[in-house]
């Protein structure tokens, strides 16, 4: 079943990446061994790697590239480990091969696995509606003999003034009943951004419901243009962030929708950036929040006002969110620890963060530097101290703007936006 939905206000310049959030993984102590597995070379096997990675059972690695491709229309890859310790890439689907684009173009985020083995991801462009702006969700299905098949899900901007979400960019999130639950940067009641529902139905289509459109209040204290994938909790809420919006600074908010017995949502902001004075709460965040084993909720944001930060929202027990920096980054020429966290962030099991930096570590012909890996460990009082795991410098690697994850070996595995003048974009993994 097909809807539609309206392009709001989205900022052009975006760059940004969602994740989906991995709460509790292998313990693991990494001493910078890096390895790049995959360089795109921006021809048939993609370009441009904005997303994060997905691992299966057996160990292969599937990603996104926003452009590239045979259309140049983006592509989903496979990544597949050999017994001399290569890796093997396989272009699973190349979007833009229907005309017009129908199949989606430009999936800039992460993917996610069923039990059966199925992904399901979303295309920020394509798409039947809008003169083939709306975006897409779609999944791909293996088949036997190897290949797999698209199938178009949803097409957004359905509805008269893209009532139902223009411009998926996030990755989704999958209950156990099958739904998919995601965000558009714009279209629903007020232009500025959705939190949608996909529900399967016994025919094989799907329904999608506009779970909350974005500045419904007053100057959008209530966030808008939400970049970022969303956090469940074992009740069933939904947690994320917007971009923009928020009390009068506009530097974006993280927030809380309230699952009912009657089915019905409830929208509550728990923290509007900039609150402070000098915005030294941070601003703009453009990853997806977690959760650790008490509740509490970590995420980062791009800036802080200057180089980001990561931060905490703890719940008291009135119900309220307090906030805490743990962390900031530098700005500019002084950012050899990282600059410009756009991505979410990852546990180990003895309570370390990890996540990346896109800009920053002053190594490289990236301007402002090349990006880096880091992990925080907490310590004493409350502090947390960073250690970078490692600085790209160009080639191969730089720019990672999506988060990173572990396999059960405590291997890190993360991918990079593209080299300068080089390649397009990289694969790489961090051992213990």
């Amino acid at each position: 079943m097909k809807h539609n939905a309206s392009l709001g206000s989205v900022d052009a310049a975006l760059l940004t990446i969602a994740l989906i959030p991995m709460l509790l993984v292998p313990n693991a102590s990494a001493r910078n061994k890096y390895k790049s597995l995959h360089m795109f070379n921006g021809g048939n096997d993609g370009r441009g790697v904005q997303s994060g990675l997905t691992l299966d059972q057996k160990g292969n690695l599937y990603g996104t590239t926003g452009g590239g491709g045979p259309n140049n229309g983006g592509t989903v890859f496979k990544l597949s480990p050999n017994a001399d310790g290569s890796w093997t890439e396989s272009v699973l689907y190349s979007f833009c091969s229907l005309s017009n684009c129908g199949d989606g173009a430009e999936p800039f985020a992460s993917l996610i696995l069923d039990h059966a083995g199925n992904l399901y991801g979303t295309t920020e462009q394509g798409g039947t509606n809008y003169g083939g702006l709306g975006g897409t969700v779609f999944s791909l299905t293996p088949n036997l003999d190897g290949t797999w098949t698209e199938s178009v899900l949803y097409d957004f901007c359905s509805l008269s003034n893209c009532g139902d979400g223009i411009a998926p960019y996030a990755s989704l999130i999958l209950d156990q009943e099958g739904s998919l639950y995601g965000t558009t940067i714009g279209g629903g009641a007020n232009q500025e951004g959705t939190v949608f529902k996909l529900t399967p139905n016994v025919d094989g289509t799907w329904t999608e419901s506009v779970l909350y459109s974005f500045c419904s209040v007053a100057r959008c204290f209530d966030g808008r243009n939400p970049v970022a994938a969303l956090t469940s909790d074992q009740a069933g809420n939904l947690y994320g962030t917007t971009q923009y919006g928020g009390n009068s600074s506009g530097n974006g908010t993280v927030f809380k929708l309230t699952l009912h017995q009657d089915g019905s949502w409830t929208h509550q902001v728990l923290h509007s950036f900039c609150s402070r004075s000098n915005c030294s709460d941070g601003g703009f965040p453009m990853g997806a929040v977690i959760f650790d084993q008490a509740g509490n909720l970590y995420g980062t944001t791009r800036e802080w006002p200057a180089g980001g930060l990561v931060f905490e929202l703890a719940q008291s027990k009135g119900g309220g969110w307090t906030e805490q920096v743990l962390h900031t980054f530098c700005f500019r020429t002084s950012c050899s620890y990282g600059d410009a966290p756009m991505s979410s962030l990852i546990f180990d099991q003895a309570g370390n963060l990890y996540g990346t930096t896109a800009i920053g570590g002053n190594t490289g012909d990236c301007n402002f530097g090349c990006g880096v890996v880091f992990r925080l460990t907490p310590s004493s009082k409350g502090r947390w101290k960073e250690t970078v795991l490692h600085r790209f410098a160009d080639h191969p690697g730089a720019i990672p703007l999506a988060g990173v994850i572990f396999d059960a070996a405590g291997n890190l595995f993360g991918t990079t936006f593209g080299d300068v003048n080089k390649t397009q974009g990289s694969v790489f993994e961090i051992a213990p």
